[in-house]
Formats: structure tokens, C-alpha cells, sequence
């Protein structure tokens, strides 16, 4: 069942151009990452899917125009997470991450005890126990990424996007972070879309990838299904000569990796 649409997306800034004519369809349950080379429009599509940035097309969530709905609404039903959160202030762990529930709370109103113990079970979840009282400032960038990721699945959102999440995560964070919103989309039969340079990640943790050449889609490829010729061919239109190699772990598990090639 289809999720989440896009239909003839333009978007960019002042008068230049950056994404042209994108269509694409994500599946309940699935996770679609997108990659392409610096500049191709990969922050700009997302920043237009989610109504950040103003933008032609159609964008539809389990049916319903995401252009037609106020800024709570879409907050309800969306969630965006951007490479670096904002935050500037002094501020505890816990109160981040109930800033999730905003969306649901009426002006004034102050989180409830059930609230607060989700907040505090999804940091427990992130790998920030412990942490609910420590000042937000004080997390070094990868925890800071968690938390802000906490703050997005507490709020339950039936869509989630995010850009480039693993630009600030060392080795272990990355992993830990793509696990969990996998783990996230698939037993809730929602949807993410997740911006990415780590190719190994996307190989292996997306369900699809849309591949971006100069804002224009180049192809999608599903990393399960299709062949490996394929996807070097595809792949390599985009970073250069490239090959792909299946490495089994320790525990017998295949994983794809992309190798650059010399030219």
C-alpha cells in the first residue's frame, strides 16, 4: 500500500531552479533514501516535501495533500529533522524531546506523566538513559542527534524525513540510528525518507533509493531486488566509476559495499 506520493515536484530559491519535475512513491513500512552527488537537491527536495521551502507538485500522505494543511497539522503528521537541530539555549535532555508532543498540546498546556514517560522510554530506547536532566548543550553532536531523533518518534508521526542524520554520528551512532528507524517504520507501517552520503548505509538499511542527478531523478533501485550490475551502472553516474561487493559478517549476514573505483 502506497504511503506517501510525489507528484511533479520543482522547487528552489529565488529565481534559480534546484529540483525539476520529481515523482517517485514510497510503500507503508518502508524507508526510501536518497542520494546523489553535492548540489544535486537532495536538502532542497526534502526541505520542499515537508513545506519548509515553497515549492510546485503535489506532495500526499496516505491520501491526503500535505500542501492543504496548516503548520500543526502537517507537524502531526510529518516530522523533518534537519542536520543540525538549532538548539542554542540551555535546555534539559527530557524537555527536548518532549517537545515532540507540541503539535498535540494546546497553548499553555504542560506535558502529562504519561507523556513524560514515553519521552523518557524513547531516550532510554536512543542510548541516552540517565541523561534526561543534563543540559542539551552539553551532549556531544552525536547524542545531540539522538535526542533530536527521540523527540521525533515520540511524537508517532506517519511520515518521517530526515537530512543526512548521519553526518554528525561516528561509526556506532550511525548504525544505531538508521537501525532504529527502520526498526521504527516497519513495525508501525510508516514511511521515512532520509538524505544520505554514507552509500554502505543506504545499501543496506533502505528499502529504495532514489537516485538525484542535477534535481532530476535519475532512476530508483531497490537494493534486494535488483542486480548488481544494475546498480553499479546507476550508482556510477553519479560518483564516477564505482563497484559493488557482498561482505558477510561475522554472524553469516551479507552486507553490500561500494567501492570507488580508478578511472
Amino acid at each position: 500500500m502506497i504511503i506517501f506520493s510525489a507528484q511533479n515536484i520543482e522547487a528552489g530559491y529565488g529565481d534559480k531552479s534546484v529540483v525539476n519535475d520529481v515523482s517517485f512513491q514510497l510503500e507503508q513500512g518502508q524507508m526510501m533514501g536518497i542520494l546523489g552527488a553535492n548540489g544535486s537537491g537532495k536538502t532542497t527536495l526534502l526541505k520542499a516535501l515537508c513545506g519548509i521551502i515553497p515549492h510546485k507538485g503535489v506532495s500526499q500522505l496516505r491520501g491526503e495533500m500535505l500542501e492543504e494543511k496548516k503548520d500543526k497539522e502537517l507537524a502531526r503528521v510529518c516530522s523533518y529533522i534537519p542536520q543540525r537541530s538549532g538548539i542554542s539555549i540551555d535546555i534539559p535532555v527530557l524537555d527536548v524531546v518532549l517537545m515532540g508532543f507540541n503539535p498535540y498540546m494546546k497553548l499553555l498546556q504542560y506535558p502529562d506523566v504519561h507523556m513524560k514517560d514515553k519521552a523518557i522510554g524513547m531516550l532510554k530506547k536512543v542510548g541516552l538513559k540517565g541523561k534526561e536532566d543534563m543540559n542539551y548543550l552539553h551532549l556531544s553532536e552525536g547524542q545531540k542527534q539522538m535526542c533530536v531523533l527521540a523527540r521525533t518518534l515520540v511524537a508517532d508521526c506517519n511520515l518521517l524525513m530526515l537530512d543526512e542524520p548521519e553526518s554528525a554520528l561516528d561509526f556506532q551512532y550511525r548504525y544505531q540510528m538508521l537501525g532504529l528507524i527502520r526498526e521504527w517504520v516497519k513495525e508501525n507501517e510508516r514511511g521515512a525518507i532520509v538524505t544520505l552520503h554514507d552509500s554502505t548505509l543506504a545499501l543496506n538499511y533502505c528499502d529504495k533509493l532514489l537516485l538525484l542527478s542535477e534535481g532530476k531523478v535519475l532512476d530508483v533501485i531497490s537494493p534486494k531486488r535488483d542486480s548488481i550490475e544494475k546498480m553499479e551502472a546507476l550508482l556510477s553516474e553519479i560518483y564516477g566509476q564505482v563497484s559493488l561487493q557482498y561482505c558477510k559478517t561475522k554472524s553469516g549476514i551479507n552486507r553490500l559495499v561500494m567501492i570507488k573505483e580508478e578511472e
